[in-house]
């Protein structure tokens, strides 16, 4: 007669090694991959409006003016509309070789925080990082 081997009564087992480094090697991947958004930081330095010191605008400074209307003049020249292009634009050819150095950002009370936040974005994709905020004296009554 012929002997029969009796079934093994291990349990089955997963081997979790390769699974493992599989997840390890998907992290680093991902982790190498990923791009993060860098945000845009514009260095401003606001002046004392209390003081009794007139700031003076230098003569290197590009000076950007934003009205009521939210029209941009560049140093005293009007522009033809209000996109962020066309402001752009003026600050390259006028600043020519001297891109990225001081500003002077002069914006009426009544103008719009966006047309101040697109001026001051054009002016950091620029190169500009010190920009002056001009402001008046309050008069005391």
């Amino acid at each position: 007669m012929m002997k029969l081997r009796s079934p093994s009564h291990e349990e089955p087992e997963i081997n979790l090694t390769s699974l493992i480094d599989v997840v390890l090697l998907l992290l680093v991947f991902f982790m190498i991959t990923t791009s993060f958004v860098r945000e845009s930081r514009i260095g401003i330095r606001l002046p004392e409006a209390s003081s009794t010191q007139e700031a003076m605008v230098m003569e290197d400074s590009m000076v950007i003016s934003v009205s009521a209307q939210g029209t941009y003049l560049v140093n005293g020249r009007q522009l033809l509309d209000n996109r962020a292009g066309t402001l752009e634009s003026a600050i390259r050819v006028l600043a020519g070789k001297n891109l990225g150095g001081k500003m002077t950002l002069s914006a009426d009370a009544d103008a719009s925080h966006q047309a101040v936040i697109t001026a001051m974005d054009v002016a950091g994709r620029l190169g500009y990082v010190e920009i002056n905020i001009a402001t008046i004296k309050p008069e005391d009554n």
